[in-house]
């Protein structure tokens, strides 16, 4: 069954609420190893996305994920605007003219937007970021999808997959952003974007499948 450009919608509304009702457990994650502002942050710049998604009610799916990705860009600070909205446009740029997307095609919007992402912030595996959420839920749609499994499911198992990515990151010591400064007090937190991550595949596993 194709994935619609309703049901995208759908995934945005969902994680923005997400966030709206997590924001303080996602800052109290970044109060221990960051900023202490990623909840604050990522809520912002969802709400915005919300205001604008009517404004958009009859364009293709391309058009949603640039139009979260330029959100993002303007509204939220720090590494997560430009880290998140490179994610959704690289899906965007992978999605052009669609209505529908098969899961196929969503594995590949997806593996574009991960690739976005690990390049933006020079990040790989291991290193306690969004990536490690992120990559493990990419690798298991994509095993899932390449074993004939459905869709529904096939995310389900991305979303187990993501978290846990996130549960992994909790003993590491971080190496990349300001959390990396903190050296091996980084470690024993779970890593905030790997859980806000985590929270975006777990959304799109309640609305897409």
């Amino acid at each position: 069954m194709p994935i619609t450009r309703d049901a995208v919608a759908r995934w945005i509304q969902a994680y923005a609420a997400v966030l709206a009702e997590q924001k303080d457990q996602l800052t109290q994650l970044d109060m221990d190893i960051g900023d202490g502002d990623h909840g604050e942050n990522m809520n912002r710049g969802f709400q915005a996305v919300l205001a604008k998604l009517p404004g958009v009610a009859d364009k293709d799916i391309s058009t949603l994920f640039k139009t979260v990705a330029m959100t993002l860009i303007s509204t939220v600070g720090g590494a997560s605007g430009p880290l998140y909205g490179t994610l959704f446009l690289q899906m965007a740029a992978r999605t052009a003219g669609k209505q529908e997307l098969t899961p196929s095609e969503l594995a590949e919007a997806l593996k574009a937007g991960v690739d976005g992402v690990m390049s933006r912030g020079k990040a790989v595996a291991g290193d306690k970021t969004m990536v490690d959420a992120l990559q493990p839920a990419l690798e298991a749609l994509q095993q899932a999808l390449g074993q004939g499994v459905e869709l529904a499911e096939a995310l389900n198992r991305a979303a187990t997959a993501a978290d846990q990515g996130r549960q992994a990151t909790i003993p590491w010591v971080a190496k990349k952003g300001r959390a990396s400064y903190l050296g091996e007090r980084s470690a024993g937190h779970a890593d905030p974007g790997a859980t806000s991550s985590h929270l975006l595949i777990q959304c799109a596993a309640r609305t897409l499948g």
